[in-house]
């Protein structure tokens, strides 16, 4: 089988929540050694899992989940949550883990001897972390100068707003995206947090690794890499940036509706709760849509003859159009406009879309096995190539799982000095039990 792109760098993570172990997951589908590196002593909320609550208002995640665990310790009811969180399973894919108290001198020393062997170091914790932790830049490069460290926090390792803690609804208000979402007559308590900016912002920062790694094989030099999760999400809103720089206009929302032309919509179809959605930007879809419709007689007066009348008098065309999305189910609608070149597609429900024949015949969906979840249908990989196979090859990592081998094959730790690490406490699979969130605990 041909290599993976990335087969033979190694990353070191430290990251938290979505956006850092995004960008690991897509440095690990390509085929590097990612290696997470994890506490025993310390609960990172929403990494692995939602964030406990009490048992009288908390989901009951499998026989007690987080709750239980952090009233009782770990037992064979209450299990190991921390490995069963289905947000972490599905970014978890193809990574190892080892745990290690960064906290304690041992613990930093076992972190510096395996920055010394890695090629990548990632984190997307609050500057203030790494500095107490003293794993700044300036520590990390002395253990390895030809290392690539990744820091990406919520607004960059300078600014006024350094220090501030984010999360990805939080990026999505402060760069105007939660103002411009949403529909016309309402506000913006109106919309659902959605978090993009962690997505985007992993994915920037995987491909802006390999082009580290390309400009370190010609120089033989590492480098730091000073993201903002913010900066990498306000690019992606440039349209209402530049009118605002050429115009001095504040883009305002649109709800279902096109700045620059009409048909755009979404409309009810026949059935409970089910819709499509239909976009026409030229003449030529124009008449196709009228040629699925059986070319009715509104669609030949005058208020409807361009894009400018049809964008002028779209509530008009909104009546019409779902007049007859209405007698359809959601399927046929889209088949008959595709079938003359329009834009449209059903919006469907989550169980629609994991069952959907396109992704069956594409494969999107990977039936994987956890050692303890089960086996279950996980999305795989958004893309082929022609001459790597990728796919999932191990599934979401459990906490310390590969605590062995980084120790004893990777570092070249002793059994005794590993049995050692063990009874202080930075190597195992189980938190240590009564952990508040967010705050360190020794034992």
């Amino acid at each position: 089988m041909a290599k993976l792109p990335l087969e033979g760098i190694r990353v070191v993570g430290m990251t938290q929540m979505w956006a850092g172990p995004i960008a690991e997951m897509h440095l690990a589908d390509w085929g590097a050694e990612v290696i997470k590196v994890e506490s025993l002593h310390y609960l990172a909320v929403g990494t692995r899992g939602p964030a406990p609550r009490h048992p009288k208002y908390a989901v009951d995640f499998v026989k007690g989940g987080y709750a239980a665990y952090l009233k009782e310790g770990y037992d064979e009811v209450n299990g190991r949550p921390w490995n069963r969180s289905c947000m972490y399973n599905v970014h978890g894919r193809n990574k190892l883990s080892c745990t290690v108290d960064p906290i304690r001198p041992k613990g930093k020393e076992i972190l510096r001897r395996l920055v010394g062997v890695s090629d990548v170091f990632i984190e997307n914790n609050q500057p203030a972390v790494m500095e107490n932790l003293g794993l700044t830049y300036d520590v990390i490069s002395q253990w390895n100068p030809k290392i690539i460290m990744v820091s990406m926090s919520g607004f960059g390792q300078s600014g006024p707003l350094k220090y501030y803690r984010t999360l990805g609804a939080h990026q999505d208000d402060f760069l105007g995206h939660t103002y411009l979402r949403g529909y016309v007559d309402r506000d913006v308590t109106a919309n659902s947090a959605i978090y993009h900016g962690d997505e985007a912002s992993g994915t920037i920062a995987a491909f802006i690794i390999v082009m580290a790694l390309h400009q370190r094989n010609k120089t033989g030099k590492g480098m730091f890499i000073d993201m903002a999760q913010t900066e990498a999400t306000m690019i992606q809103l440039g349209e209402a940036i530049m009118d605002y720089t050429m115009n001095q206009r504040i883009t305002e929302r649109t709800g279902n509706r096109d700045l620059y032309g009409a048909v755009q919509g979404c409309y009810r179809c026949r059935g409970e709760d089910r819709w499509v959605n239909i976009t026409i930007r030229t003449n030529e879809e124009w008449d196709g849509f009228c040629r699925a419709l059986g070319n009715p007689d509104w669609t030949k007066e005058e208020r409807f003859s361009d894009a400018l009348r049809r964008w002028r008098n779209h509530d008009e065309l909104d009546k019409h159009i779902e007049d007859w999305t209405s007698q359809h189910d959601h399927f046929a609608v889209m088949y008959l406009l595709q079938k003359e070149g329009v834009a449209a597609g059903p919006v469907e429900h989550p169980d629609d879309a994991y069952n959907d024949p396109q992704m069956k015949e594409r494969g999107f969906f990977e039936t994987v096995t956890h050692p303890e979840c089960g086996t279950h249908r996980y999305p795989g990989l958004a893309y082929r190539m022609s001459k790597t196979p990728n796919h999932i090859r191990l599934p979401a990592v459990r906490l310390g799982e590969h605590n062995e081998y980084v120790y004893k094959e990777v570092l070249g730790v002793t059994d005794e000095e590993y049995a050692e690490l063990e009874r202080e406490g930075h190597i195992g699979m189980d938190l240590v039990p009564g952990l508040e969130i967010g705050k360190y605990k020794a034992e």
